[in-house]
C-alpha cells in the first residue's frame, strides 16, 4: 500500500508535459499522439492533427472511442479569432421509440441488459464531423490523415495495460460476441499486455474512406456491414437502415461562453451538458475567495462540491437535445440566476437536499437522472498559427455495444438516454426518440484571457464525471494559478448517494475527516481520469496529459 501511495504522489508531482514554439498535440495514447505530431510536421493544421489522432485512437483504443461512435469538436481559428463547434453526437435510428429500454411490464431494464447488442447503437457521427472540420480547417489532403491509423491497423500494435485490463474485465460477456473475440482473444482468452493486435478489416475500411470520402462509411459495403451488425445482432437486434445512415448530419452549434474572474470560458452546447454545468459551478463559487483558501483547504473543496451538486440537479432537469426540447441555455448561466443559487451555499455546512432551480426561460420539466458510463477519450492539437482543435470522442462504455462492423466497435450511446420516458405523468427531456441525440457530459473547453487570447484548451474522459474533471482543472488553473499539468493532477471529486467522493490516495483524501465536518460525509473512491490539455506560456505552447493515464504530449 505504501508503494502505491508513493507512486501516486510521484505521478502527481511529475506530469507529462512538452513545450514548443510551434504546434503541440496531446492524447490519451502515445501512438495517437505520435500520429498527431506526424501530421503537424507534414504541414497539417491543428484540425488535421486532431482528426489523425481520432482515427489512430479508433485502432489502438477500441475500448473507448473511434469512428464507430461520435464526438464534439471545439475549434478556435487563430487568424479570425473565432470559436466554432461541431456536434458529431450519434442519433437514434428511426426504429427507436421511447420504450426502447423498458421491459414487458413497462419498467426500465437494468444497465447490464441495456448496453449490450443492437438496441444501444446510435448512428455514428465522427466521420461526418471529421469531413465538416477538414473542409473548413484542413490543410493536408484527406487521404493523408488516414495514413498513421492504417499503418497501425495493418502492421499491428501492442496491447497496453489499459486495454488488457478492459479486455479482462469484459471477457465474461463475450461468449455472445464472436466477432469481438476474433479480434482481441487468442487461445480462448483475452489478449494480455504485450500481445499484438492486427486489424485488417479496419485497415480496409479506413483505406476505403480515405480513397472515396466520408460517404464510403455510410453507404456501400461499409454501410451495409454496419446496418447488418445492428439489425442481425446476436443480442438485442433492432432495425437500423441505410436510410438512417444517409440521414445523419454533423451539426454546427453555438459555443456556450461565460466570464469567470479575468477569463472567458467556452465549451460545447447541448446536447452536451458540459459547458452549461461547468459554467454553473464556476458561477456559483465566484463570490468566494477560492484562491486565498488554496488547493489544500478542505473548505475550498466543500464549496466546489456544494456548487457541483446544485449544478448537476439543473443538468438532470433541463438538458437534452435542443432539436427536440427547449433547453434554457442562457438562463442556466445567467449571472443573476447563479448568484441566487450561490446563496444556497454555506461555507460551514451542506444543504440537506439539492433541488433544481428555475432559470430564466425554463419550462416546467420532470426531474430524471440519466446514466452515463465512465468511458471516452480526449485529444487536443494546436498548430504554429494558433489554431486549436479540441475534441472529445466516444463509443460510450468499454467496447461500446460489443458489436463489431468492419473491424470497428459500434457505440452504445443510446444508453445515455434516460430509460424512463415519462415520470409523474410528464415526458422526460432526455427520453429516447427517433433521430434524437442523447445527452452527453463530454466537455471540450477553451479558455481565453482578458485580451481574448487562448490560454488553455482541455477535455477528459469519465462519463458524467467529465464535468468535474474539467471544472477541477479549470479552478486549479484560474484560481490556484497552477500550470495545466499541475491542475490536472489535483485530486478528483464527485458525488454518490449522500456522500462527496474524493479520489483515494491523494492529499485531499487524507483530509476526509475535515471535509466531512462541513456537513456531508466524504469518502475515498477510485476516480481516475484522462484529461489532456494545451496551454499558452511565455515560452510557447505547452501540452499536458493526465498522470493517471497512458496519455502523452509531443511538440511539433
Amino acid at each position: 500500500m505504501l508503494k502505491r501511495v508513493l507512486l501516486i504522489f510521484a505521478l502527481f508531482a511529475i506530469p507529462s508535459t512538452a513545450i514548443a514554439q510551434g504546434g503541440v498535440v496531446s492524447s490519451a495514447d502515445p501512438r495517437a499522439t505520435e500520429a498527431g505530431r506526424e501530421i503537424l510536421r507534414a504541414g497539417g493544421s491543428a484540425t488535421d492533427a486532431a482528426m489523425a489522432m481520432m482515427l489512430a485512437l479508433t485502432v489502438v483504443e477500441p475500448q473507448s472511442s473511434g469512428i464507430g461512435g461520435g464526438g464534439f469538436l471545439v475549434h478556435h481559428d487563430g487568424k479570425a479569432q473565432k470559436i466554432e463547434t461541431i456536434d458529431g453526437r450519434e442519433t437514434a435510428p428511426r426504429s427507436a421509440s421511447p420504450d426502447l429500454f423498458l421491459d414487458d411490464s413497462g419498467k426500465p431494464i437494468g444497465y447490464r441488459d441495456a448496453f449490450q447488442g443492437g438496441h444501444s447503437v446510435g448512428v455514428p457521427g465522427n466521420i461526418r464531423l471529421m469531413a465538416d472540420a477538414h473542409k473548413r480547417w484542413g490543410k493536408l489532403a484527406w487521404p493523408r490523415l488516414f495514413e498513421p491509423a492504417i499503418r497501425l491497423a495493418d502492421k499491428g500494435y501492442t496491447v497496453n495495460a489499459t486495454l488488457a485490463g478492459r479486455l479482462a474485465m469484459i471477457a465474461p460477456l463475450w461468449a455472445r460476441f464472436p466477432d469481438a473475440q476474433a479480434l482481441y482473444w487468442e487461445n480462448g482468452k483475452p489478449k494480455v499486455q504485450g500481445a499484438t493486435v492486427k486489424n485488417p478489416a479496419l485497415a480496409s475500411l479506413l483505406r476505403r474512406i480515405a480513397a472515396e470520402g466520408p460517404d464510403a462509411f455510410y453507404t456501400g459495403p461499409a454501410g451495409k456491414a454496419l446496418v447488418d451488425a445492428v439489425s442481425k445482432a446476436p443480442v438485442n437486434a433492432v432495425s437500423m437502415t441505410l436510410s438512417d445512415l444517409a440521414a445523419y448530419k454533423a451539426k454546427d452549434r453555438d459555443a456556450v461562453c461565460a466570464p469567470y474572474r479575468r477569463f472567458k470560458v467556452c465549451g460545447m452546447g447541448p446536447p452536451s451538458s458540459g459547458a452549461t454545468t461547468v459554467l454553473q459551478i464556476l458561477g456559483m463559487i465566484e463570490r468566494f475567495d477560492i484562491k486565498a483558501m488554496g488547493k489544500d483547504d478542505p473548505k475550498a473543496w466543500h464549496l466546489i462540491a456544494e456548487a457541483m451538486m446544485l449544478a448537476y440537479a439543473d443538468r438532470e432537469m433541463y438538458l437534452g437535445d435542443p432539436d427536440f426540447v427547449k433547453v434554457p441555455v442562457a438562463g442556466l448561466i445567467d449571472r443573476a440566476y447563479l448568484a441566487e443559487r450561490s446563496k444556497l451555499i454555506a461555507p460551514e455546512t451542506s444543504l440537506a437536499a439539492y433541488e433544481p432551480g428555475v432559470p430564466p426561460g425554463a419550462e416546467p420539466r420532470t426531474y430524471a437522472v440519466s446514466k452515463e458510463v465512465a468511458g471516452t477519450t480526449h485529444f487536443v492539437a494546436v498548430d504554429g498559427q494558433g489554431n486549436v482543435a479540441n475534441m472529445t470522442s466516444t463509443i460510450e462504455g468499454p467496447f461500446g455495444s460489443q458489436l463489431v462492423a468492419s473491424g470497428m466497435f459500434l457505440n452504445n450511446e443510446l444508453t445515455d438516454f434516460t430509460f424512463a420516458p415519462m415520470l409523474n405523468g410528464a415526458p422526460v427531456a432526455n427520453r429516447v426518440e427517433p433521430g434524437k441525440r442523447p445527452l452527453s457530459s463530454m466537455s471540450p473547453t477553451i479558455v481565453y484571457d482578458e485580451n481574448g487570447k487562448v490560454v488553455l484548451a482541455l477535455g477528459s474522459a469519465g462519463g458524467k464525471r467529465i464535468i468535474m474533471h474539467i471544472t477541477k482543472t479549470l479552478i486549479g488553473y484560474m484560481d490556484f494559478g497552477l500550470s495545466a499539468a499541475d491542475a490536472i493532477a489535483l485530486p478528483n471529486i464527485y458525488f454518490g448517494g449522500d456522500a462527496v467522493m474524493v479520489e483515494k490516495d491523494t492529499p485531499l483524501a487524507a483530509k476526509l475527516p475535515e471535509l466531512s465536518k462541513l456537513g456531508r460525509t466524504a469518502v475515498a473512491s477510485d476516480l481516475g481520469s484522462k484529461v489532456n490539455a494545451i496551454e499558452w506560456t511565455p515560452q510557447g505552447w505547452r501540452g499536458a496529459a493526465d498522470p493517471r493515464s497512458e496519455g502523452t504530449v509531443l511538440a511539433e
